[in-house]
């Protein structure tokens, strides 16, 4: 963990400039810290391609004179810059348009124990360099010994460690620390022109809670090959099983779609929904920023919101929208603490697991896909709709009978939300935004 020393400068920098904001006749003042080192390598085919080591610290804030915002930022950490910064920060604001919605929270009286969070892993500041380009290659080594892979994509590792701090005119003032690692690798397998292409990840919080580099090489070998000889397939309607990475996918798109920052602005088909039934009783998200050692947990937003869980839908009904205090005060819903500045971002964006294995889910298909991968945009906030190139697995009486390329999914989010006709025991917990596996009662799958 970073010397407390020089965690509690950056408290007292955020501190003295959220004062001298206010002595130059600023209403509402927030300063936003960062303190990163990161660590990025790539390699392929054994040779490194890329290696980043680097550390960088940046600060923000916001000044609110008569309701009116003004923005800095700067990596220059200097009393002089910022001061000045800050002098003219409060001068751009004068001239900037009045808004009866800006203005930052009140102080919470809840606290967040951020240890019990466990959002730091203190043994990977000692992992070496050295080590961790070891396991990229070795990942990458390990894939390619299997005959099937024609090719690699590269394989990395990526580490990281931060420091956030916050502080504001209403009494705020905090900092936590949090760090980050992955190893990935990227495969292609597949004739000159049949190829076709995979990859996995392992990542988390902890250095010690990730996947061996074998169990990493030889899952994406196995994801790469299982499309090796693709078919087509006539049009059809046809029930579609989403597997855990693109269920994540899916609840990316409906996290799009109840962000208070889409309602306000109407981009949203769900804007209107508040309170109504939009999926089935399978159906039950949560943001949830408290989940310890999750990829998406924090004690506070950036706004300094505490972190909390928040019921987005419950068994089809949708029960809040995710707000800043802006949208809050916009639409007149309750703060969630999902603040990411001026947007909304997700904390730990989740579709709840069910009772049904993946397998089980699979052997319940007389006929339909398995949706493995998609490409492409065709996603429509505004309507639901989507479309968009699709690869998969076709399955023939509960079985797996032939990888399946060159289609287009089509469907809509809200009668998906409707249509999910299982969900699966298997949520994939290595991202912000997850979920399991999950049948669609139909969906269009266009091919030839």
């Amino acid at each position: 963990m970073k010397p407390r020393q020089a965690t509690q400068e950056l408290l007292d920098l955020a501190r003295s400039l959220v004062d001298y904001g206010r002595s130059l006749g600023a209403d509402e003042v927030e300063v936003a810290l960062g303190d990163s080192m990161e660590f990025d390598v790539d390699v392929r085919l054994g040779k490194i391609e890329n290696l980043v080591e680097a550390g960088s610290r940046q600060l923000g804030f916001r000044i609110i004179k008569d309701k009116r915002t003004a923005f800095a930022s700067s990596s220059d950490l200097s009393p002089e810059t910022l001061k000045g910064l800050m002098r003219r920060a409060v001068e751009r604001a004068r001239l900037a348009t009045a808004d009866e919605f800006a203005g930052l929270p009140l102080l919470s009286p809840q606290a967040v124990d951020i240890e019990s969070l466990r959002l730091y892993d203190p043994d990977l500041p000692g992992v070496d360099s050295a080590r961790k380009i070891k396991l990229a290659m070795e990942t990458e080594r390990i894939a390619l010994a299997d005959k099937r892979i024609t090719n690699s994509q590269g394989a990395s590792f990526t580490s990281g460690e931060a420091t956030s701090v916050l502080a504001n005119s209403h009494g705020f003032l905090q900092a936590y620390d949090q760090t980050f690692c992955s190893l990935s690798v990227s495969l292609q397998a597949g004739r000159t022109n049949d190829k076709v292409e995979d990859f996995w990840f392992t990542s988390g919080v902890r250095f010690k809670d990730l996947a061996p580099a074998e169990t990493v090489a030889r899952t994406a070998v196995a994801r790469t090959v299982r499309q090796i000889n693709p078919r087509k397939i006539k049009t059809q309607r046809v029930p579609v099983v989403f597997e855990p990475l693109m269920t994540s996918w899916l609840m990316g798109f409906l996290f799009g779609c109840i962000s208070g920052v889409s309602v306000y602005q109407k981009t949203t088909f769900l804007a209107d929904k508040l309170g109504q039934r939009v999926g089935n009783g399978r159906v039950t998200v949560i943001d949830d920023a408290l989940l310890p050692g999750r990829p998406g947990t924090r004690p506070f937003d950036a706004e300094g919101v505490p972190g909390g869980r928040t019921s987005v839908l419950d068994k089809g009904v949708l029960k809040n929208f995710l707000c800043n205090i802006y949208a809050s005060r916009k639409l007149g819903l309750p703060v969630t603490g999902n603040s990411e500045g001026t947007s909304v971002g997700p904390n730990n964006f989740c579709l709840e697991p069910g009772p049904s294995s993946p397998q089980e889910i699979i052997g319940s298909m007389d006929k339909g896909l398995i949706l493995i991968k998609t490409i492409g945009h065709g996603l429509n906030p505004i309507t639901g709709d989507i479309s968009r190139g699709a690869f998969g697995l076709w399955v023939e009486n509960g079985e797996v009978a032939y990888p399946v390329s060159e289609v287009t999914i089509a469907g809509n989010l809200g009668q998906i939300l409707q249509d999910i006709e299982m969900v699966g025991n298997d949520p994939e917990l290595q991202s912000p935004v997850t979920g399991p596996t999950i049948k669609i009662r139909e969906l269009t799958v266009a091919g030839e």
